[in-house]
């Protein structure tokens, strides 16, 4: 996998998911011949992936080698669609900046957006590139273990529901910090609070914009750096005019484009499979590409499947996640990661009443759900049309996944078809990329300029020109650093911050907003502890784990596969050389044993001390326990006398200020 690859399979990944997916090509076994460096293979013959009856048990011809898969958009037509966009986007912007004149405006729309519409921006907030391309990407390789990801982002919705939603949109104002400095020491919990929020958003941040590089790279042509700083400069200008109004409605525009997206997609996938459900999974079953792929992959546990037995096997968990530990971490870091992400919680103080944060919720997990159906599909589909050998070819990640599967579905319509389709997909990609950062911004702006430069040195006391303004310079600060970040990282690996990015939200921000809301006892001490101990708990958990790049463990692959060239050599008549893909697997190892074999990781370790690919399962206790413990060492009673007030504002939502009507 190279680290062209591997950077954009894990900066697309606004989640853990495409982050760990990412990795995975890059860890199997050298030996098994990993589906990366096979000849990329032909999709099935029609009559090896035609519907079958429950009967039936036709015998799969073997997969058939073809011409590697290419992904290259027509330069005019996409940036056509991208101009497009850009342009209906900056209209936007235009006309809300004419109603963004105070603070609550600039924060939260003045708390005039309907539910419906909140509901539509958080969707749009939430489906990241790793949802729409990740995901998909993840299902065309690895079956229903893709389909598990999703599953735990859409749950995630429930929590929020439940816990945080209409209790945050009647208890805070505008941003994490107002929420938990009601009971407490108003300085000193905002300063902690704005740091654990710019440490979340600036991980999720720097994944996205090299993702956006990337992306643009490969697809348009545009340089790398080019596509930075013109995404940034997209961004900025979004929040630093329009602010929450325009941010709002940019994600509202970014969800409908990706829905309608993958609807389209699906419904050709479906007319492929004749609308048939039983028809279409026996072609993911039957189909010899899918079984050839699968029986590669179980050959690295020991295990030997062929035929129907391997395409079934496509059907059955554990092809990619075979710890259940990690499973159980990975899913509560999805599950409470998601209600303690800063901009996810500020979009509850932008509807009017508590009723319209729970619609809002409601309407975003109708429209997710049926969007992650969609992926679904998509990836099934890709694996079936496209193959996985097709796919990997392509990208060792598999993010390409559903661009490929639009070009080459839209090209058995015709050919300017396929170029139309890819461009319009290119382009729903890039604007969910722009509201997402735009999004992140906003909630790294609000963090500094409202909690630390309002509450903290100016002690409230600024008048609603100076705060708009200082929000104003804050945002554009904040975008100018993520774009210089953003260039900084084109060679790292990034896929380490997305974890970092959830674990640090539901071990340090979710614990303290819980108890903060629910919790007599909770204080001063209890807030700082909690986002202290879980945020550091959660960092270093994710930089001792296999998230990180670990040299020697490379090297130690890269003998693997020497060993296996080699012994393939010795195995030839003499004078008989390898073949020509075999010699550049040999040449490669060779290469990356040299390379690495006296490397360490990040923190100067040789291997991961910790096995988990996301801390969870044990940072999210740890954060809680610290928050409580210190709450009881340390009590404060005006934190207790203060608990009647919060209970009744945040069942109540009295005192919250009323909306504006825009």
């Amino acid at each position: 996998m190279t680290l062209k690859n591997l950077c954009i399979a894990a900066a697309m990944t606004a989640t853990v998911a495409a982050a760990a997916f990412a990795e995975e090509p890059k860890k199997a076994p050298a030996g098994a011949a990993p589906a990366a460096t096979a000849p990329a293979a032909a999709p099935a013959p029609a009559a090896a992936t035609a519907p079958v009856s429950a009967d039936a048990k036709p015998v799969a011809a073997p997969a058939a080698p073809v011409q590697k898969k290419q992904l290259k958009a027509n330069k005019a037509i996409t940036l056509s669609m991208f101009a497009v966009i850009i342009g209906i986007t900056m209209g936007v912007v235009v006309w809300a900046a004419k109603r963004t004149k105070t603070a609550s405006d600039f924060y939260a729309a003045g708390g005039g957006i309907t539910g419906t519409q909140n509901g539509w921006a958080i969707a749009g907030d939430y489906m990241s590139a790793a949802s729409f391309l990740g995901i998909s990407g993840m299902i065309s390789l690895y079956g229903y273990d893709g389909f598990m990801y999703s599953v735990g982002w859409l749950v995630a919705y429930i929590t929020v529901l439940l816990i945080v939603a209409e209790p945050c949109r009647n208890a805070g104002k505008y941003t994490l910090g107002d929420i938990l400095s009601f009971r407490t020491s108003p300085k000193p919990v905002r300063a902690v609070a704005a740091l654990a929020t710019v440490a979340v958003t600036t991980f999720y941040l720097t994944a996205q914009m090299v993702g956006a590089g990337k992306l643009m790279a490969l697809l348009v042509g545009v340089s790398y750096q080019s596509a930075i700083i013109g995404v940034g400069i997209l961004m900025v200008g979004y929040v630093v005019f329009g602010g929450m109004t325009a941010t709002t409605w940019v994600q509202i525009i970014k969800a409908g484009l990706l829905v309608s997206g993958a609807l389209l997609l699906s419904v050709l996938v479906g007319a492929k499979a004749g609308f048939n459900p039983i028809g279409f999974f026996a072609d993911v079953v039957n189909n010899p590409n899918i079984q050839d792929h699968v029986s590669k992959l179980v050959l690295r546990d020991g295990i030997t499947l062929t035929g129907e037995d391997a395409g079934q096997r496509f059907l059955e968990p554990a092809l990619f996640m075979k710890n259940p530990l990690d499973q159980i971490s990975l899913g509560m870091a999805l599950v409470l990661g998601t209600a303690g992400m800063p901009h996810i919680l500020m979009r509850f103080f932008t509807v009017p009443t508590a009723q319209a944060a729970r619609k809002s919720v409601i309407i975003a997990m109708w429209i997710i759900g049926g969007f992650y159906v969609l992926t679904t599909l998509l990836g099934f589909g890709a694996a079936i049309h496209v193959t996985p050998q097709g796919i990997t070819s392509v990208d060792a990640g598999g993010n390409m996944a559903t661009l490929l599967l639009a070009q080459q579905l839209g090209a058995d319509i015709a050919p300017i078809v396929g170029d139309i389709f890819l461009a319009f997909l290119c382009s729903v990609a890039f604007a969910t990329i722009l509201a997402v950062v735009s999004g992140l911004v906003l909630a790294a702006s609000a963090a500094i300029a409202h909690d630390i430069y309002v509450n903290v040195v100016k002690d409230g006391h600024a008048d609603q020109h100076e705060q708009v303004t200082a929000a104003r310079i804050t945002s554009l600060v904040v975008g100018v650093i993520g774009i210089a970040i953003g260039i900084a990282a084109e060679k790292q690996n990034v896929a380490h911050l997305v974890a970092l990015a959830f674990a640090v939200a539901s071990s340090g921000n979710l614990p303290v907003v819980v108890l903060s809301l629910f919790w007599k006892k909770m204080n001063t001490a209890g807030v700082i502890a909690g986002l202290v101990v879980g945020t550091i708990v959660s960092i270093g958990l994710v930089l001792v784990s296999p998230n990180m790049t670990y040299p020697k463990v490379v090297a130690a692959g890269a003998q693997k596969v020497i060993a296996a060239m080699e012994k393939k050599q010795a195995a030839l008549p003499p004078g008989a050389q390898l073949d020509e893909k075999d010699a550049k697997a040999l040449a490669k190892a060779t290469t990356d044993y040299e390379k690495n074999k006296d490397g360490t990781s990040l923190m100067g370790l040789d291997k991961p001390l910790l096995t988990l690919k996301n801390p969870g399962i044990i940072s999210i206790p740890v954060g809680f326990l610290a928050a409580i413990l210190a709450a009881l060492i340390w009590p404060c009673k005006r934190a207790e006398e203060m608990w009647d007030e919060i209970y009744v504002r945040q069942n109540t939502g009295l005192g919250m200020a009323k909306a504006i009507d825009h």
